[in-house]
């Protein structure tokens, strides 16, 4: 996203372990094959310019960490958009394979609403429908998000490749 003029790109994991030995490195291999130069150092690793960030935590707390995030209805952060307009909030979010832990979906759900841009922000979600051994899935998730009733939700695709677990990517925006 970064590469295709984005500006800002930000990782969250909860393992920061994660974050140096994959993401990282992965990030830093598509600027390379992109051949795109740096613009700027980042605290955790140089050679990713400076609108790549990466935040490690559990989703309950993460959302302090994180520099666009509406809190009870209200910006948390002013934070400038080039414009120099104050903007809340992450235009996209991407998630994938988030959903495994009915446990934690409630969770993840709450962070997803206070770190999405209000009205047009979008979240696309990729994830197995069913995550055998766990409970959780892209299904529970749906449910979730519907009876809160605040997000609007639509399948974008549905992958079943007959070899492993029907996989969906699900769009949520809200209402």
């Amino acid at each position: 996203m970064c590469l295709e003029g984005a500006s800002a790109v930000h990782f969250q994991d909860f393992n920061a372990e994660v974050l140096r030995c994959l993401t990282i490195p992965n990030v830093r291999a598509n600027f390379v094959k992109k051949q795109r130069p740096p613009l700027a150092t980042n605290e955790m690793e140089s050679n990713i310019p400076a609108e790549v960030r990466f935040f490690s935590g559990d989703w309950c707390e993460v959302h302090k960490l994180l520099p666009h995030v509406w809190e009870n209805e209200n910006p948390k952060s002013s934070v400038s958009s080039s414009e120099g307009e104050p903007c809340a909030g992450y235009d996209i979010i991407l998630m994938a394979e988030t959903v495994y832990s009915i446990s934690s979906l409630q969770t993840l759900y709450e962070l997803t609403k206070k770190c999405l841009s209000r009205p047009h922000g979008v979240i696309y979600m990729a994830a197995k429908k069913h995550y055998f051994g766990v409970g959780g899935g892209s299904r529970q998730f749906l449910s979730t998000v519907e009876n809160d009733g605040v997000m609007a939700s639509s399948l974008i695709a549905e992958v079943a490749d007959g070899s492993s677990n029907v996989r969906e990517v699900w769009k949520f925006s809200f209402k």
